[in-house]
């Protein structure tokens, strides 16, 4: 089994609102992909709850049975589409692949 994990620190938002409203609307898209990609066997998205210089906001836990999905998952349209959205709110990235 593979474990994707992508950990994301979003840019600075001019009200806390906007803020909450653009972590709920990234949630809702990597969410969605286990509705479309089948080779998601899971994916846990969690929103900070602690503010810290050194938290990122947003972390996601995918897993997939080899590395064959995880590729597929990367170059899925719906999963391309996502990643637009989150690019656009981020100010940086931190992803680890690993076999368990």
């Amino acid at each position: 089994m593979i474990k994707h994990i992508v950990m994301i620190k979003l840019k600075e938002f001019e009200t806390q609102e906007e803020y909450e409203e653009k972590k709920s609307i990234i949630r809702e898209k990597l969410e969605d992909l286990t509705k479309t990609i089948p080779e998601v066997k899971s994916i846990e998205v969690g929103l900070n709850i602690v503010k810290r210089p050194t938290a990122y906001d947003i972390s996601l836990i995918a897993k997939f049975d080899d590395l064959q999905g995880l590729n597929k998952f990367r170059e899925n349209i719906d999963h391309l589409e996502a990643l637009n959205v989150i690019f656009e709110n981020t100010d940086k990235m931190a992803v680890v692949d690993y076999d368990v």
